[in-house]
């Protein structure tokens, strides 16, 4: 595992990867209808950044990710949204498949953090980083949209 995370995982998930195969909703006595419905939110968002990845769609990061968001590499390596967006621009990263299990959405408000699995196919300057990965992503309502502020993940065997 070389320096070739950076953007690689960031970009493979920090504009969400995920289809809602496996999604486990932790309940808990105060989730009311508001609270599903934005479980239904984040999990289609989830499912949105999953394609956008594969189809190296810029204009989902640019529409997603907050101004001030921060992502941290597999290696500790911070990235900002100008980092994924230069990623998805270059066409130097290439998702073939993104598989996504173990999906859990917690809701507290104006705020959701996700947890989930993701195993991953693909290629970064012609070097793979396939392989299974544990990723937090915590998205934020602001003005009605939600963004990701954060985003981090972990290589697991």
């Amino acid at each position: 595992m070389t320096k070739k995370f950076p953007l690689l995982l960031i970009l493979l998930l920090s504009t969400s990867l995920l289809s809602a195969q496996h999604v486990a909703i932790r309940t808990r006595q105060s989730l009311n209808a508001g609270d599903q419905d934005v479980i239904r939110q984040i999990v289609d968002l989830e499912r949105q950044a999953k394609e956008a990845s594969l189809h190296r769609d810029a204009d989902f990061s640019q529409r997603t990710l907050g101004d001030d968001y921060v992502g941290i590499t597999p290696l500790g390596q911070v990235t900002s949204k100008q980092d994924v967006l230069s990623a998805r621009k270059s066409g130097q990263l290439r998702y073939e498949a993104i598989d996504i299990s173990e999906m859990v959405v917690r809701v507290y408000g104006d705020t959701a953090i996700v947890t989930a699995r993701a195993d991953v196919k693909g290629h970064q300057l012609g070097e793979d980083f396939s392989g299974l990965y544990r990723y937090t992503r915590v998205w934020i309502r602001r003005a009605g949209h939600w963004e990701t502020v954060s985003y981090q993940q972990t290589v697991t065997q």
